[in-house]
């Protein structure tokens, strides 16, 4: 089954705690996405809020670092109670560099492709991959339409990873739909990031609903 990996930029933001034990049942872990104003024109979460959000509950928190320099937030973000990281793949020359400075500090990590970018560009990088982050939309952009190439990029990921026995989870975030949702699981998706999905339908009847879609491998 799907798994989720809610993402808290779609929570009521004015009472963000209330809403996140709304939903933790129905939840794996929960995306936190952060953005410095540079790499994308948005400004987000911040180490700060991940800290006093971090006795809300026990699920890990994943933080999207869509930032121009990941390396420099990996420390504030661990000590402030982050468990997985995910950065921009095009963000640094030296993805395995950050791949290691997250590994070192004892958490998950991954990357997010842009719809642009091949899986071919991992290809020195799979053994260090806990995650992989299919980028749907155009990074940044909050409701808009999934790429309708991400279901093929997911079903060639899937192949891979099985083919070589990885234990790379394959994520896709962006345009998290109704419409969608089954082409994702049929691809081969482990998680999906659910926003408006999760915090504006019924979330028991959502889960229900993730339960009858199947793989089509």
């Amino acid at each position: 089954m799907l798994k989720c990996s809610t993402s808290l930029w779609s929570a009521d933001l004015g009472n963000l705690a209330a809403d996140l034990r709304r939903v933790e049942p129905f939840s794996e872990r929960f995306h936190l996405d952060v953005a410095d104003g540079h790499y994308t024109p948005t400004l987000l979460f911040f180490p700060d809020l991940v800290k006093a959000l971090r006795p809300q509950t026990q699920k890990p928190f994943e933080v999207h670092l869509m930032t121009t320099d990941p390396l420099a937030w990996i420390d504030p973000f661990a000590e402030a109670g982050a468990d997985v990281f995910i950065f921009c793949f095009d963000a640094v020359p030296d993805p395995g560099a950050v791949l290691k400075a997250i590994k070192d500090r004892g958490k998950e990590a991954g990357v997010s492709l842009l719809i642009t970018e091949d899986l071919d560009l991992l290809e020195p990088h799979w053994a260090q991959l806990d995650v992989l982050t299919v980028v749907g939309t155009a990074m940044g952009i909050k409701g808009a339409s999934m790429d309708t190439g991400v279901p093929d990029k997911i079903r060639r990921a899937r192949r891979h990873i099985d083919q070589h026995g990885l234990p790379t989870l394959i994520q896709s975030d962006g345009g998290i739909r109704r419409e969608t949702v089954p082409l994702l699981a049929a691809a081969g998706a482990d998680y999906i990031v659910p926003g408006s999905l999760m915090f504006k339908e019924d979330p028991p009847a959502m889960r229900q609903w993730l339960a009858t879609l199947k793989r089509d491998l």
